[in-house]
């Protein structure tokens, strides 16, 4: 079994130059050139970071859905970030693909990133251990990892063509830490270059892929570009090594050019093909290289819906959680996102899971001796929803579903299917998307209620919507902005108001005109075919949740973000939660004072009623088993486990780091060192609820801080509660006598202990290696006294204890 340099060297000498070139560029949207002579097969690369879509946007390749990152940093668990990292791989394995795009390990530099619940924390620490864990988990089976995006690249807004003005410090301190120990412990096999410019130059064209990543950290794995993010023949020069997606792109012919011409040495291309090289011998796809990873039994399903419950955050708890299910005779759950709940956030991250617990399916099916009715209480949705597929029967199949078709321009069909779903997404894949005229949607719907609904479709471009054979509204989908990706997985809206009686079929038929497209993701195609929702009477929907509310025991209510909130291609403008779910919560909570509120966001809204209420809940996205793990939390079967990574603010003018839009092209990144939580304690200002913060259902001491050595503390905790528990030590470091401009205190370390009621154990939490390093040219260690604090959140730290270095 060959598996050195030398013989991967073997493989290369045997190469032309056009092969060599051909290798570096992608063959396709999701895959790598093949090179049959030398036993090299095509490689699949896949998003998400949240499970694995595959090669095709497609229902009838289902994908699980797991918790969104945000999620599983809440939980503070190295096990369960690494065995999620395991879920992903299988889902790789199981779809035939050899690397997975993730974990997004940017920072939550400010709350209102579009990404954010992409990403993990606002602390390089936390985020780094995280990282680390999921890419061991992943490569574990043979699956290559890509942290991403390298670097900076925090923001969406302009993110193609911004740059990043940040300072060496904050840069090695705060985010090239991020990514650090993924590539130095855990062995990344590939790293992802962002779209954004650092310091002026593009991140695929910037020295940064050297050094650090290569030159000191032994990265030796292929730096893939993010998509068209390679532009020019200088990205060559650098280190970069494979340029996505293909088969065009900026590469190619004109850089066989540029080496014959010796403008660029053909030894640099060598190194660029020997890394991908190594990557396919990695991932099994070189033939003689490498061996089957042996692949674990694993219940996906049940992780997913394990991870959710590790990675709810109790915030607020009046004594009314954990709920007994025998004392709830009528329950009221109110809330568009309880009934059409978001487990993913927009984007390239989207996977498409078979079925999707909701909030309301999972508290139905745990109370079944309860009367659990619902609420609408306030329209969350923005734009087109698709059709339940209970609705659809396929014209042609009478089968539900729905016929999509490619037509030219005289009307040929030139490719056609049948398909589940009216939400659908082209990015690769056997659709003539470049070559089609117009597209074409057809079903037919049945409504199970009358009255006016709005049918139309969400797209970029020019369509039209019939009813029964007669055109009821063209019009131009324009995109806000210029962001492919927001274009095509984000778009706008356009509706046709059309009266409908209950179980009467409509022959919905939308047809859209595709114009000529090149370059960039110009193959690409998006559409959904749907139900605006009806905003016609607010206030009414308000009522009727409060009626139900004042005539059960306890309520629920579950508020959240929608698909124009949280999504790749564009940043929030606000906090606050969409429609008129704050008057909702309030008119709910002044009726029931049982009221549990969830939150169904993906990162930080604002929760002005947040002292009205008995409970209050941060979920996330939750993944497919959603419901259930909700369910599991509120009624005790499962701890809620998650403390916040994330700083969440009392309102949006207390945020120290909050702008995300470029100005003149640049992002300064002017509080160096001091985002986050560290930026929050400089100021001085209280937030609403502090990085770390999280309730459990028993109650913990802890004893006796000491510190071992310069890496690692001492403790003792204990379960002074009735029932067993989960518990997140915390430890920070702080120095307010330096000569140093530092944080009033970091993160160093951090540990999950769980216990029995009444036991105690001594625990060892070990110390990032860099805890007491600061970056000046180097890394350089202040001598003096140390403080080490302990406890359960940024500020909530009882015991400390010092430390001397020399």
């Amino acid at each position: 079994m060959r598996s050195t340099p030398a013989d991967l060297g073997e493989l290369l000498g045997r190469l032309t130059l056009e092969e060599k070139v051909r290798i570096l560029t992608g063959q396709d949207f999701w895959s790598t050139h093949p090179l049959p002579a030398i036993g090299l097969r095509s490689m699949v690369l896949s998003d998400g970071p949240s499970g694995v879509r595959g090669a095709v946007w497609d229902e009838r390749d289902p994908s699980l859905n797991l918790p969104s990152a945000t999620a599983l940093s809440s939980s503070w668990d190295l096990a369960v970030a690494h065995r999620y990292g395991v879920v992903c791989a299988l889902e790789a394995r199981r779809k035939g693909v050899d690397v997975a795009l993730g974990p997004t390990i940017n920072l939550h530099r400010s709350p209102l990133g579009g990404r954010h619940f992409e990403a993990f924390s606002e602390d390089p620490v936390l985020t780094a251990e995280l990282a680390a864990a999921y890419v061991a988990g992943v490569q574990e089976l043979g699956v290559g990892a890509t942290p991403k995006h390298y670097v900076a690249n925090d923001f969406e807004t302009d993110r193609f063509t911004a740059d990043v003005e940040v300072g060496d410090r904050a840069l090695r301190e705060v985010y090239l830490l991020a990514f650090e120990k993924a590539v130095v412990e855990s062995q990344a096999w590939l790293v992802m270059s962002a779209y954004n410019s650092i310091n002026g130059a593009t991140a695929s064209e910037n020295e940064l892929l050297e050094t650090p990543l290569n030159s000191e950290w032994g990265f030796d794995g292929v730096v893939v570009s993010d998509w068209t993010a390679v532009r020019s023949l200088e990205s060559a020069k650098h280190s970069q090594d494979l340029a996505m997606p293909g088969p065009v792109g900026a590469w190619g012919d004109a850089l066989v050019e540029a080496v014959r011409s010796g403008e660029i040495e053909e030894v640099a291309i060598d190194r660029k093909v020997l890394r991908v090289l190594g990557l396919a011998a990695r991932v099994g796809a070189l033939e003689g290289f490498g061996k089957p990873a042996e692949v674990p039994q694993v219940d996906g399903l049940a992780f997913t819906r394990t991870a959710a419950a590790e990675g709810s955050v109790l915030l607020r708890n009046d004594g009314e959680l954990p709920w007994t299910p025998g004392t709830l005779r009528r329950v009221a759950v109110i809330g568009h996102n309880a009934r059409d709940a978001r487990t993913q956030g927009g984007g390239s991250a989207t996977v498409i899971p078979s079925s999707v617990v909701s909030p309301l399916d999972g508290l139905r099916d745990a109370l079944p001796g309860a009367d659990v009715t619902y609420s609408l209480g306030a329209v969350v949705q923005e734009g087109v929803a698709e059709l339940p597929l209970a609705t659809m029967t396929n014209p042609e199949t009478g089968r539900p579903g729905a016929r999509a078709r490619f037509l030219d321009a005289d009307g040929t069909e030139l490719f056609a299917e049948d398909r589940f779903s009216s939400a659908l997404v082209y990015l690769g894949g056997d659709a003539p998307v470049t070559e089609t005229a117009v597209f074409e949607f057809r079903t037919t719907y049945t409504p199970a209620e009358s009255g006016r609904v709005l049918l139309g479709f969400a797209s970029v471009g020019h369509g039209r919507i019939f009813a029964d054979g007669m055109l009821l509204h063209e019009a131009t989908a324009v995109p806000a902005g210029t962001d492919l990706g927001a274009a095509i997985l984000s778009p706008p809206s356009i509706s046709v108001p059309l009266d409908v009686t209950a179980g009467r079929p409509v022959d919905v038929r939308v047809e859209l005109d595709l114009p000529t497209r090149a370059g960039g993701l110009g193959n690409a195609l998006s559409i959904t075919v749907g139900i605006e929702p009806d905003r016609s009477d607010p206030q009414a929907l308000i009522d009727e949740a409060v009626a139900a509310a004042r005539a059960a025991d306890v309520a629920v209510v579950v508020v959240g973000t929608n698909s124009q909130v949280e999504s790749e291609g564009y940043d929030r403008t606000t906090l606050a939660l969409p429609g008129r779910q704050d008057d909702l919560v309030r008119a709910v909570a002044a009726v029931n004072p049982r009221t549990v509120v969830v939150v169904n966001a993906g990162s930080p809204v604002l929760l002005p009623w947040r002292g009205e209420v008995a409970a209050l809940l941060v979920t996330y996205f939750g993944g497919q088993e959603y419901g259930n793990a909700l369910a599991d939390v509120l009624l005790g079967v499962a701890e809620p486990g998650g403390r916040l990574p994330t700083t969440w603010p009392r309102a949006e003018s207390d945020v120290p780091v909050i702008d995300v839009t470029p100005r003149h092209g640049v992002v300064r990144y002017d509080e160096g060192i001091h985002l986050g939580y560290r930026a929050w304690l400089r100021a001085a200002t209280e937030p609403a609820f502090e990085f770390g913060h999280g309730l459990g259902y028993t109650t913990w001491e802890l004893s006796g801080l000491r510190a071992i050595d310069p890496s690692s503390v001492a403790l003792t905790v204990r379960n002074t509660g009735d029932r067993a528990g989960k518990h997140v030590v915390q430890v920070y470091a702080e120095r307010p006598e330096s000569t140093v401009d530092r944080p009033v205190r970091w993160l160093a370390g951090f540990a999950v202990v769980r216990l029995e009621p009444g036991r105690r154990r001594e625990i060892t939490v070990q110390l990032h290696h860099h805890t007491f390093d600061h970056w000046d040219d180097g890394w350089n260690t202040e001598a003096g006294t140390f403080t080490l604090r302990a406890g359960s959140s940024v500020t909530d730290l009882p015991l400390s204890t010092g430390i001397q270095l020399p």
